[in-house]
């Protein structure tokens, strides 16, 4: 609502019902209560710079107040009829399709299902180790082995007195020689 200063020009006729007297008091009055409005909305502003100055002192800011503004909320949200009553609304709705037949079966299903497919992910594991175990025992893997093997006597080279038939390459003579080699 904004201040319009009452101009005596622009008011014309009296009202009907109004002597000019009673007009006259009314727009004092309305003069003076808008005068008090602005008055009382410079203080509010003068008291709002006071709350913020205080309130950067505290080291307050403004997110803390939106924090404590929306706990405030939050919590008047929860003790509100609507609320008390919605959420027992959907207790019940709660109760009622957990105690349901179909509720029951479809939870029955549901846990057999992970149950089966528990034992057909142990067994797919048994499964694959097993194969992992054959196949390390495979005449290919053996032979693939025994290739790696002489590529790697021949890269770090073979010693007549060593019991493994490796030597080091350093020449550290009696000491056991150190593997490095990634295979």
């Amino acid at each position: 609502m904004t201040d319009v200063p009452v101009d005596n020009a622009a008011r014309g006729a009296a009202p009907e019902g109004l002597t000019l007297a009673e007009e006259e008091e009314l727009r004092a009055e309305l003069a003076k209560v808008e005068e008090e409005i602005g008055t009382l909305r410079q203080v509010l502003a003068a008291k709002e710079r006071h709350c913020g100055e205080l309130k950067r002192k505290l080291g307050l800011t403004p997110l803390d107040g939106l924090k404590q503004n929306l706990s405030k909320s939050w919590h008047d949200v929860q003790v509100s009829n609507a609320y008390l009553s919605a959420s027992s609304t959907l207790e019940d709705w709660n109760e009622k399709l957990t105690q349901s037949e179909a509720y029951k079966k479809t939870q029955e299903t549901l846990s057999q299902a992970g149950q089966k497919t528990s034992a057909a992910l142990s067994n797919v594991g048994s499964v694959i180790s097993r194969k992992l175990g054959d196949m390390r025992n495979s005449a290919t893997f053996k032979s693939f082995e025994d290739r790696v093997g002489t590529i790697k006597s021949r890269v770090v080279g073979s010693r007549e007195n060593s019991t493994d038939g490796l030597h080091s390459p350093s020449g550290a003579g009696d000491k056991p020689p150190q593997d490095n080699a990634p295979f």
